[in-house]
């Protein structure tokens, strides 16, 4: 009996080494800027709201806010919760806004884990040339079912920079 426990501990110890490596796998980077707590937890940590902030990793000066649900608990503490799919967005200009290469008319340039294996909170950057704005938007999806919950943003660039477009 004592061997099948500490088999269960080392397993649950490797569970949640990998949901830790793999809790962020995107293009940027995300540096958290606060937390408050929704829910207490007496096991475990608490369920959250969290802000994050990303730099467009192509377009220098601008900084995406993204908030949204962290669980907590015994699950959330071990990465294997799935966090709810409700998030809110917005960028904007932290400094001169600068484009060095072209970039796609859409494209995703954040991506984050919310559950171990099947959900996705996801930003994606779009341009609308017309108004020399970039939009980002973020959404979570899942392998088998996405969620119509979104929210969306735009970064006016000044008329001086053109938005350049990769063909």
């Amino acid at each position: 009996m004592l061997w099948r426990m500490k088999r269960h501990s080392v397993f649950l110890a490797a569970v949640a080494a990998v949901a830790a490596s793999l809790s962020f796998m995107g293009l940027g980077h995300a540096e958290q800027i606060g937390a408050v707590d929704t829910v207490f937890k007496l096991i475990g940590p608490d369920h959250k709201i969290v802000v994050d902030a990303y730099d467009d990793p192509k377009v220098q000066g601008v900084t995406c806010y993204v908030s949204r649900a962290k669980t907590g608990g015994i699950k959330g503490g071990l990465g294997l919760a799935e966090d709810r799919s409700e998030a809110s967005i917005v960028c904007q200009a932290t400094a001169a806004i600068q484009i060095p290469a072209p970039i796609k008319q859409q494209e995703e340039v954040f991506t984050e884990r919310t559950s171990l294996l099947f959900k996705r909170l996801r930003v994606v950057r779009m341009v609308d040339e017309k108004r020399n704005s970039l939009v980002y938007m973020t959404y979570s999806d899942r392998v088998i079912e996405g969620s119509p919950q979104n929210s969306v943003t735009a970064v006016a660039v000044p008329a001086s920079t053109p938005i350049p477009l990769k063909k």
